[in-house]
């Protein structure tokens, strides 16, 4: 089920920037979920016929809503408005649309969580323990990293990032990520934590799943509030990341070139122009 918030939350997050990803939605969630269960052919039915309902709903709702926030960007970054608040401001419609979608999918996921059989189950939390240990992995190669070394991965995510939006960056523009790098919250340890907590509680709602009703109600809440299973100190480092983050977006915006504008703005229109082709098919 977790690689099916992936690929939906991808076109949220891309603003469906891959029309091919789009419109081979349904191939492409079943390839990810195959990891996790294998449907049975009543299963697969009840699936299809799912699937088909949020497609059509994202397509015939949600895709004006990102193309809406898409243009106001557009001209934001046109009249020079971009600024810590803006910014914060998209950020906030940004995860309203996921919550959005979130709370369309997931009473249906846990009414079809409830058909798994005890078989299925057992393959779906094997599968997320294997994930479990390969993310623990990780963790510890990180951990065993000096701190300079931490602090190098870092910045150079960042210059990434922003290079993947607005192109190459320059030297002033390196020395802010640089500069801001430090004051970054280490998460990686609390959200494996919170993953755990998450997976946990699932698996006990699994165990009592007899009681239909209650099983999904239960399974939805989970699926729809995560901040509830986040530790305080997950939620303060999350929060002061995100003001560190806004932080240095404003210091960025206020340096880009009017190549790097440029860049920016054709990525943008290339997404709106996807989005509008989209609506029209």
């Amino acid at each position: 089920m977790k690689k099916l918030w992936l690929v939906l939350g991808f076109l949220v997050l891309t603003g469906c920037s891959s029309k091919l990803a789009y419109n081979n939605l349904d191939w492409l969630i079943y390839w990810y979920m195959d990891d996790y269960v294998e449907l049975n052919d009543s299963q697969e039915a009840i699936f299809d016929i799912k699937l088909e309902g949020w497609i059509d709903w994202h397509r015939e709702e949600q895709l004006a809503l990102y193309l809406a926030q898409l243009e106001q960007i557009t001209e934001d970054i046109k009249q020079d408005k971009l600024n810590k608040a803006v910014i914060a401001n998209h950020l906030n419609q940004a995860n309203e649309h996921v919550m959005t979608l979130r709370s369309k999918i997931a009473p249906e996921l846990a009414e079809l969580a409830s058909r798994l059989s005890d078989d299925q189950v057992i393959y779906l939390f094997a599968a997320i323990q294997k994930e479990n240990d390969e993310e623990q992995e990780e963790l510890d190669e990180y951990d065993s990293m000096s701190e300079s070394e931490r602090l190098e991965k870092l910045i150079e995510n960042f210059e990434e990032g922003f290079e993947d939006s607005v192109g190459d960056l320059t030297d002033e523009q390196k020395t802010m990520i640089a500069n801001a790098a430090p004051h970054f919250a280490r998460t990686r340890g609390n959200w494996l934590e919170y993953r755990i907590t998450m997976q946990n509680e699932a698996r006990r709602l699994f165990a009592s799943r007899q009681n239909t009703e209650a099983f999904q109600q239960k399974l939805t809440h989970l699926l729809t509030h995560p901040d509830d299973y986040r530790t305080e100190e997950y939620l303060a480092r999350r929060k002061a990341n995100r003001e560190a983050y806004l932080s240095l977006a404003d210091e960025l915006v206020k340096t880009m070139t009017a190549k790097q504008k440029s860049h920016l703005l054709k990525k943008l229109n290339k997404i709106i122009d996807d989005i509008n082709d989209l609506q029209d098919d």
